[in-house]
């Protein structure tokens, strides 16, 4: 049996041990929590719960795998034969969604072998239907696809009308309002047609199953006898409800997360889930994780200072484990110029000192607050890795093969018919159309297409290109009978797509070898339709991009976003712009709850360091039409009015936060 004792610590003890019912655990930052988790479900299934009766639910596959790894390893000295936890319910929520809707997607309307859309396709679809609801997109102001997307995914992941949103977020396309509910009305209706499902769809189906369906509900209920959650603070409303439905027989909830690290408001994440969680579960009982194992005294004791006044939030205080460090520096520089010179010139004394490159962080709260120091990275020869860009698996030639792979799986999926179609010679928007309008009409439609109606199905220019496609899809039915993807890929390089490549790209040889690469990413998954659905879970993903594993190799300083910088940890951060408007952003502070949810920001940047912290702004800023703006340090460092008045007199390079 595992020594609990021994490997945990008293808070986690407790939390691991606790027997039964709805439980809050809020974790501070580098508190352990994932090894709480970790613990927990091994405890749980130590007592003999059974691995199918646990759901664990988090925000990254990244997360889910670390943890089933890890009880697993840890389950594998209680158990002589081994236990095999794979039937243990582990992922993130869209990937649990998935799992459940592919048995019951009857219930709803939908067939099992529905097509997940990621945001592209849902934009081109969005087009689409602002096309057939034949309102004029073209005369004043309309949101284009993308836009439009994004409102009605905001809609739906807050249960706030759509005339809200508008009205709250989008003002200057209220008078377009009637339009917009137009078009996503025809949405769903065109969404459910071609039996498809965007991102948002899989959360909110989910709930429509569970409320709808009494058989349904009272089904997962009983089988998940317990339910944990990862980082619940940032949960949207429709996730926080599906969780209250499936724990409403056995009510073993525990949700682990820190409202101080709520910062994901504009992607839908609802505060108050995390905050009014024991007004839901009254007989909840409440744990706090404080003892940090990340950082210096000296860091959390700033940290814990810059949360103390935002009036929302459960009263924690991060203690440390370890001893002693550098105190956190202000640096005031002249200008922006100076703070690209200070950061560059620092980090090649630090690189000099021996710390890896990878150890060294530079957050900003907008991504245009880099640009500076980009420029003064690449002068001074610094290798710097950006966390941002577009993601592998959402450039255009990974989804050219996905989509004759979506094909096979779902012959009516017309968004991956279309894009396919256009790959060929003189078939473009309005071509593609009207062959479509031909395989959507047909009952069997990768058969119809091997018949001269299809050839027939355009204009005479077109037929060569229909030649092509057909070829390559009847090569892919008999080259990959077991339809495996990397064999679909090798066929499309040495067809037809290989010769796309080269004749459309400048780049052939690289987005080749992408796609070799994503042929041996493939070769884990047991089926096609496993692979696609994990395609279409990562490019849809909302969450900032994980870190690239091979970043250690790479051994870059890395720059980000705090968004994208939160769960994870460096040696040394640097903070840019830490003046006011820049953190907090002016913009920001025009919603109601914005200057608390920046100061969570702004604790998330200064806790992601472990041993060295650096909060820098510039003094002057030259705006256009304005000249040189005198900028103040961030309100949250003049927070820290106990600090400064120690050292006011003392030049920005000495400027250090004591300890107490």
């Amino acid at each position: 049996m595992i020594d609990y004792r021994k490997e945990l610590n008293p808070e986690q003890l407790r939390v691991v041990m606790e027997e039964r019912g709805p439980l809050l655990v809020i974790a501070g930052a580098g508190s352990g929590k994932t090894r709480t988790l970790t613990y927990r479900v091994a405890r749980l299934i130590e007592s003999g719960i059974k691995p199918e009766r646990i759901l664990l639910a988090t925000f990254t596959n990244k997360a889910a795998r670390s943890m089933l790894l890890r009880v697993q390893m840890l389950l594998s000295y209680s158990f002589e034969a081994g236990l095999d936890i794979s039937r243990l319910w582990g992922g993130t929520f869209h990937h649990i969604a998935h799992l459940i809707l592919r048995v019951n997607a009857p219930f709803l309307g939908y067939g099992r072998n529905f097509s997940i859309i990621d945001t592209e396709d849902a934009r081109q679809l969005i087009n689409t239907c602002i096309s057939e609801v034949g309102c004029d997109a073209k005369s004043g102001n309309f949101p284009r696809g993308n836009v439009l997307g994004e409102i009605i995914s905001l809609s739906v992941n807050t249960k706030v009308p759509l005339d809200e949103i508008v009205a709250m977020r989008y003002p200057f396309f209220s008078y377009r309002l009637d339009d917009i509910k137009a078009v996503a009305s025809h949405y769903i209706l065109r969404k459910r047609k071609l039996n498809v499902m965007d991102f948002d769809d899989l959360l909110l189906n989910w709930k429509k199953l569970l409320t709808g369906f009494s058989d349904v509900l009272r089904s997962y209920a009983e089988r998940f006898s317990h339910i944990l959650v990862d980082e619940y603070q940032d949960t949207n409303i429709i996730q926080a409800d599906i969780l209250d439905l499936l724990a409403s027989h056995h009510r073993n909830l525990m949700v682990v997360g820190d409202d101080s690290q709520s910062i994901y408001s504009f992607r839908g994440a609802n505060f108050d889930n995390f905050m009014k969680f024991s007004k839901r579960y009254p007989d909840c009982k409440i744990f706090k994780l404080e003892t940090n194992y990340r950082s210096t005294p000296e860091i959390l004791h700033l940290a814990n200072l810059s949360i103390v006044n935002n009036e929302k939030q459960f009263q924690k205080k991060l203690r440390a484990v370890r001893e002693k460090g550098i105190r956190p520096a202000l640096v005031p520089a002249k200008d922006v110029s100076q703070q690209a010179d200070f950061v560059a010139q620092r980090m090649i004394e630090l690189i000099r000192e021996g710390v890896p490159p990878h150890e060294i962080a530079v957050l900003y709260r907008a991504h245009y607050h880099s640009m500076e120091l980009q420029m003064e990275m690449t002068r001074r020869g610094i290798p710097f890795e950006i966390r941002s860009g577009i993601r592998f698996f959402e450039q255009a030639h990974i989804k050219d093969v996905t989509s004759y792979m979506r094909i096979i799986i779902n012959p009516l999926d017309e968004l991956a018919w279309k894009r396919v179609l256009k790959l060929h010679r003189e078939i473009g928007k309005v071509r593609a159309e009207t062959v479509w309008r031909f395989i959507s009409a047909q009952a069997e439609p990768l058969a119809a297409i091997m018949t001269d109606e299809f050839l027939k199905s355009a204009t005479k220019a077109a037929i060569p290109g229909l030649l092509k496609c057909r070829n390559t899809i009847k090569t892919i039915l008999e080259g990959s009978p077991d339809r495996i993807p990397s064999e679909i890929i090798d066929i499309l390089l040495e067809g037809s797509y290989g010769e796309y490549l080269e004749e459309s790209y400048s780049d052939a040889a690289s987005r080749e070898e992408d796609l070799n690469q994503l042929g041996d990413f493939s070769l884990k998954f047991t089926s096609l339709e496993d692979f696609l659905m994990e395609l279409a879970l990562l490019t849809n993903t909302t969450e900032e991009a994980e870190p690239d594993l091979d970043a250690r190799d790479k051994d870059k300083v890395v720059l980000t976003t705090i968004h994208q910088a939160k769960g994870l940890e460096w040696t040394i951060v640097f903070m840019i712009w830490c003046a006011d408007g820049m953190i907090p952003l002016a913009r920001a502070m025009k919603d109601p709850d914005g200057e608390e949810e920046e100061r969570r920001i702004f604790y998330v940047a200064t806790t992601r360091a472990k041993d060295q912290l650096y909060l820098c702004y510039p003094l002057l800023d030259y705006r256009r039409g304005m000249g040189s703006m005198v900028m103040n340090p961030s309100r949250f460092i003049r927070e820290l009015s106990p600090m400064s008045q120690r050292v006011k007199d003392q030049p920005y390079d000495q400027w250090i936060v004591e300890d107490e």
